[in-house]
């Protein structure tokens, strides 16, 4: 049974850099990754005050407790070297690579991070928002198959590859490349989050979107409006029925006559070694996610 830490990514809110009031809400959400946005959100006339205006949250008290992420701007971009170096010095827990296209984005990304002395705990998470990101998903994901990898996260990016590719923003129409990167993750053992809802109002179709990310594979959604986090984190967890299953799986695995086989029946259904991994793995998801909602009571 793996013991390692789990890292809970259900809800992971996009939180603008160039918006002051935004920045100062941050400590107070229950989001499990709040990723500060130097990229989209921030105008060509904004990007420096943006970045600014966060290196001065995250070196005060208002510093968020949850998972921290930067998106930086493309490192080919006139912005993207200052905002990675100067997200290197803010110490995230990892920075946003955006219009990820193949192994090299990362891999330049992770040099740059070696030269400036980056921690091995600054990771790097990569948009899959490109026609060429979905075609070359594996070969990128293949990147964290290294032990001293930074890559860490896979995140769906739908508005840009909708544009790209100037597809019908339909589920159905997206799902093949949004499963290419769910496969591509699950090979390479990292977390893949599904994209945005972009209707924050409609908490109906926002909760329609969470249940086909998660029926798909996807560990968590990222997010534009703080409204979102509640159905996300707990869409996103095991509910009570899966939960009462797991641990009827675990417990026909333990007793002694089952013990030492591979195969047990149990409700009619027949059981391997994998579903009790399956069942260890999502009890252990359970607690991670108790022990956190313990921690902010």
């Amino acid at each position: 049974m793996n013991d390692s830490p789990i890292r809970l990514r259900r809800s992971a809110l996009y939180v603008p850099a160039s918006n002051a009031k935004a920045l100062a809400k941050a400590k107070s959400l229950s989001c499990d990754a709040v990723i500060f946005d130097l990229e989209d959100s921030a105008a060509p006339e904004e990007k420096g005050a943006a970045r600014e205006r966060l290196r001065e949250l995250l070196s005060s008290q208002a510093r968020p407790s949850c998972e921290i992420i930067i998106r930086i701007n493309p490192l080919c971009s006139e912005w993207g070297t200052e905002d990675l170096l100067a997200a290197r010095a803010m110490r995230p827990d990892g920075i946003l690579l955006p219009k990820v296209e193949g192994p090299k984005d990362i891999l330049a990304a992770d040099e740059a991070l070696e030269e400036a002395d980056a921690p091995p705990s600054v990771k790097l998470w990569a948009m899959m928002e490109t026609s060429r990101s979905i075609v070359n998903a594996a070969a990128i994901a293949e990147l964290a198959c290294n032990p001293a990898a930074r890559l860490a996260c896979l995140v769906a990016g739908i508005n840009d590859l909708v544009k790209e590719t100037r597809i019908a923003p339909l589920r159905e129409n997206l799902r093949p490349w949004l499963l290419q990167i769910v496969l591509a993750g699950r090979a390479a053992g990292i977390d893949v989050l599904a994209g945005v809802t972009n209707n924050f109002r409609d908490m109906e179709v926002f909760a329609k979107d969470c249940s086909d990310a998660r029926s798909m594979g996807f560990d968590g959604k990222t997010l534009i409006h703080p409204a979102q986090i509640y159905p996300a984190n707990a869409i996103f967890a095991p509910s009570s029925e899966e939960l009462a299953e797991a641990r009827g799986i675990v417990e026909a695995f333990s007793r002694p006559e089952n013990r030492e086989k591979n195969v047990v029946a149990l409700n009619g259904r027949m059981m391997e070694r994998l579903h009790l991994e399956q069942a260890r793995a999502l009890i252990r998801r359970a607690q991670a996610i108790e022990e956190l909602e313990d921690s902010e009571e």
